[in-house]
């Protein structure tokens, strides 16, 4: 509990308004509910017994009197309680997605998107149960104990001592109960991101298990992960339930010994009827929020593990961070001996090479050759392990990742389609303009199609543009390519879902702008790169040969058997 109030307490105290009423409302709960007890007394012992006939005239105006102060104070403290509860939820999702998003590639890819998905979901929402519900409940059963049982000790310190020496002994098995509950939430949060990652995963992949007839096969594999959630939940559940047995148990016997002792003081006229009655009143409502906070103790295990998982997200930093330098412009690119390793596989080693504006690159060379590692180090998705990769003489990690960025345009092997408009797909992450949109289009041949639909370029695409054809989606994410006019130009494979005719008009498209920027192609089709003004020929990680088509063809046997590879 001290590890979730010092967690969130500077949260809380961001709200100190919304917090004084939330706690004046729950202050008007105790109160109120403590008077509530209190009245029993007058009404027994002037009314019944003594027969006032005045107080009977007071007694109901003093009754709904406490119960619309209760009735305030509850709706006031739950109001804002939930209220700061609910924001500081919101804002730690936000903060969550948004740290993530700036996390390390590495480490994105190392994390299951299932997981990280569970996470700032399932995760976040045990939080939240907690932040709104429970903590507010928490302080203000805690309130009602501190009156109820100021209250039973200032109407009898005799009766009250039994009771509260018996009800502490039931804190021990409590206490154990909680050190399980948390050992087993901890285990069910994880079981739960490896469901949601199974889950994710088959979604992700439905064409591959339907054209493999696997469904049988995916199936078992996540029922195996459903049970061992299940297991978990049922001994959450045990734990749980076994809170509301043990303090039953304990409390039984503290309210009977007091009765006990409570009727024998009546009998002998040390205290009267009442006063009894409003002590046991008291008593039986002291026994309420004690199980309340009992149960709450143990489900805020849950929470903590949460919190735990959630805080171990935070502690991730990325290691490549941005430069203070802005880039205004591209001239040229140059690899200096530069290395790089995927933890102890070598994916480039000793590279050299120099790019500059207005020429067209191409890389090529047998899958894992290191093309796509190339890449990745010219939109800083990882750093050089050693060398140095400079643009315009400067070291690339020297200007602000945002500058860089919008200098570079990269249309990956996986094309990513938004379930947004055409407009928002091709403008992405800018300010639409529809005309600079259509421009962008029509020079990745996809006007064509996209004038033909019903809401042109206002139309709405289905996640993964699955209302697009391979072609069309790849023609949309050149569009976004070029929309931004960039400095450096990364095509992986980017028209390898297209027929001929349009790859023909694209290649023409690119090379009426290709004086305005740097452009390096990853192809495994060398008929693509036929005009190419130098290609790099990658093997294990290096640049074994580098020409013109005509003269890698001539001179390198490695390059001849790619293009035989390719006819």
């Amino acid at each position: 509990m001290k590890q979730l109030i010092k967690y969130f307490l500077p949260y809380i105290l961001n709200y100190k308004k919304e917090f004084i009423l939330a706690i004046l409302g729950m202050i008007a709960v105790a109160v109120g509910t403590t008077l509530s007890a209190h009245l029993l007394k007058p009404v027994l012992d002037d009314i019944f017994i003594n027969k006032d006939q005045e107080m009977l005239k007071l007694i109901p105006f003093a009754i709904v009197g406490v119960f619309m102060l209760k009735s305030a104070g509850r709706f006031v403290q739950t109001y804002y309680t939930v209220y700061i509860g609910d924001d500081i939820v919101r804002k730690l999702r936000d903060r969550l997605a948004r740290h993530l998003m700036y996390q390390d590639i590495e480490y994105l890819n190392r994390m299951r998107s299932g997981e990280l998905l569970s996470r700032v979901t399932n995760d976040i929402n045990r939080i939240q149960t907690v932040v709104s519900s429970m903590i507010p409940t928490l302080m203000v059963k805690s309130m009602l104990i501190v009156t109820l049982t100021s209250y039973v000790i200032y109407q009898s310190p005799k009766l009250a001592f039994y009771f509260l020496v018996i009800m502490p002994l039931a804190l021990l098995p409590l206490q154990i109960l909680a050190r399980k509950m948390k050992k087993y939430s901890k285990r069910s949060q994880e079981s739960n991101s490896d469901l949601t990652s199974r889950l994710t995963e088959i979604f992700n992949n439905i064409e591959v298990i339907k054209s493999s007839s696997s469904q049988e096969y995916e199936y078992k594999r996540f029922a195996k992960e459903n049970m061992n959630f299940f297991q978990l939940a049922i001994k959450q559940m045990k734990i749980n339930a076994l809170v509301g047995p043990t303090l039953e148990v304990f409390g039984s016997v503290a309210i009977a010994i007091a009765i006990y002792v409570g009727a024998l003081q009546v009998i002998h006229d040390e205290i009267t009827v009442g006063t009894f009655f409003a002590f046991v009143t008291a008593l039986f409502m002291l026994y309420d929020p004690i199980k309340v906070l009992s149960n709450i103790h143990n489900l805020i295990q849950d929470a903590v593990a949460a919190t735990e998982r959630m805080s171990e997200l935070f502690e991730s930093m990325p290691t490549i961070i941005s430069g203070d330098k802005k880039l205004e412009h591209i001239d040229n690119v140059v690899f200096h001996k530069v290395s790089l390793d995927y933890g102890e596989k070598k994916a480039l080693e000793n590279v050299d090479l120099e790019a500059e504006k207005g020429k067209v690159y191409a890389l090529v060379g047998d899958s894992g050759a290191g093309k796509s590692s190339f890449v990745n180090l010219l939109v800083r998705f990882y750093e050089p392990t050693s060398g140095e990769l400079l643009i315009n003489g400067v070291n690339i990690s020297e200007y602000t990742l945002d500058s860089l960025h919008q200098k570079i345009a990269y249309v990956t092997q996986r094309i990513y389609i938004f379930q947004d408009t055409i407009l928002a797909n091709v403008a992405y992450g800018s300010q639409p303009d529809e005309e600079e949109v259509i421009n962008a289009l029509k020079k990745a041949q996809a006007w064509e199609f996209v004038k033909e639909m019903e809401e042109g370029i206002h139309t709405v695409l289905d996640e993964f543009g699955v209302n697009l054809s391979g072609g069309q989606r790849q023609r949309i994410a050149l569009a976004r390519a070029l929309y931004k006019s960039p400095e450096i130009l990364i095509l992986d494979e980017a028209t390898s879902a297209l027929d001929n005719k349009s790859e023909k008009a694209i290649q023409k498209a690119l090379e009426t702008i290709k004086n305005e920027m740097i452009t390096f192609i990853v192809a495994h089709r060398l008929s693509t790169v036929e005009k190419a003004d130098t290609i790099f020929l990658f093997e294990a990680g290096q640049i074994i040969d580098r020409g013109s088509y005509n003269e890698l063809l001539e001179r390198s046997s490695a390059f001849r058997r790619l293009a035989n590879k390719d006819q």
